[in-house]
């Protein structure tokens, strides 16, 4: 892989970022804007507040943009013959076999209809299986995914093991019938435990062999690495007040392998590797997936009955297996066809298959709070301009 501009910042990338870092609005970045064998790297702030400068090859807690990883994985065992799309869950997963339904997506959890058929591969991967958030956080159900489930901003220090945390959500109830709604994040981790038990192998050592390992992914995990210290950031949050606050240090929740490496939102990465990912789906899957699974991936899977089910995490978007799918526009970023997503650490990574050009951005600042969407949609619409999308 080539990089290019490793000290210059892409003006109008840059341009568009730095008030946000001068602001305190972000402690650093590195935003990438790539084509063909080109890529270029801009580079600001710092690692943490008062800390050391940003690097070019800086580890991020990328939360959920790493989900696409999580559903190359689990296509790679499709391809190999080892899961199908439509077989249940419950093969593998017995604990998901009987399942009931809210009656309502709001009304206790004990007040339920029996499921209309079981929930299958292609459900956890296209987010139909009932089983995650809806757009209705007060709801019961939502408390429970919190509390029970540990689905929310990245801990992996606090996850169960596999076995006792798919047991936890056999014991509760979907939200919607299999296939008939949206509902985000748990299925992907639930796929981190149906990989584990395809594969015999444990999620972790399975998606490094055949994932990370080929594309050279060496510094995708699901945790900082022994002696990379000098290279590991620090989270932050916004705070109410103004200002940011610390959510997580180096030393902290990511300085150990958990025990239950999370394909949802657990993911440490850089912006190289990233890359070596989204040219992989680019190029078609290379070594790594055959062509069809990977323009499946990238291809909206959703009807517009199962998109109208959301009102907050689908915005102009659909879904994919793994990432979102632009499919109309509404402002300058959205491009049709884009594929990819965000993690809610602060992180993205797009590419547009009909022209071949990727854009990735990694701060270390939730997207909640005031204004944090400000900084991706700034990204997006520097991105849009250089990338020659903007309409």
């Amino acid at each position: 892989m080539r990089v290019a501009c490793e000290s210059q910042p892409v003006t109008g990338i840059a341009d568009a970022l730095e008030p946000f870092v001068d602001a305190g609005e972000v402690a650093g970045l590195v935003a990438l804007v790539a084509r063909g064998d080109d890529a270029e790297v801009t580079v600001l702030g710092d690692q943490a507040i008062g800390g050391s400068p940003m690097r070019e090859d800086s580890m991020f807690r990328v939360a959920s943009a790493g989900k696409p990883v999580t559903a190359a994985a689990a296509l790679a065992l499709v391809a190999d013959g080892r899961l199908t799309l439509d077989q249940p869950v419950y093969d593998l997963l017995p604990e998901l076999a009987q399942r009931r339904v809210l009656r309502e997506p709001s009304v206790a959890l004990d007040d339920t209809v029996p499921a209309v058929r079981p929930v299958t591969v292609r459900d956890l991967l296209r987010s139909t299986s009932g089983l995650g958030f809806s757009s209705d956080f007060t709801a019961p159900i939502s408390a429970a995914l919190f509390e029970r489930l540990n689905q929310g901003p990245p801990r992996p220090q606090d996850f169960a093991p596999p076995d006792e945390w798919i047991a936890r959500v056999g014991e509760l109830p979907l939200i919607h019938q299999p296939g008939e709604g949206f509902t985000y994040n748990t299925a992907y981790d639930i796929l981190t435990v149906l990989i584990a038990r395809a594969s015999g192998r444990s999620f972790d050592d399975y998606l490094a062999e055949r994932i990370l390992e080929p594309l050279g992914m060496l510094d995708t995990g699901f945790s900082f690495p022994p002696g990379e210290a000098a290279r590991t950031t620090t989270a932050y949050r916004r705070a109410d007040e103004g200002g940011l606050v610390v959510v997580d240090e180096p030393d902290g929740q990511f300085a150990r392998p958990p025990v239950f490496a999370s394909g949802a939102g657990g993911y440490v990465s850089t912006a190289a590797d990233l890359l070596r990912f989204q040219r992989m789906l680019l190029a078609g899957g290379g070594d790594v997936l055959p062509g069809r699974w990977v323009a499946e991936m990238m291809t909206d899977q959703l009807s517009p009955a199962i998109r109208a089910t959301d009102s907050v995490f689908l915005d102009g978007q659909s879904w994919g297996y793994g990432g979102g799918v632009d499919i109309e526009q509404r402002e300058v970023w959205h491009v049709i066809g884009r594929y990819g997503w965000v993690g809610g650490t602060g992180t993205c990574a797009h590419v547009v298959p009909s022209d071949g050009s990727i854009s990735i951005l990694l701060t270390q600042t939730e997207v909640g709070g005031a204004g944090g969407a400000l900084v991706l949609e700034a990204f997006w619409a520097a991105t849009a301009a250089h990338h020659g999308h903007d309409h």
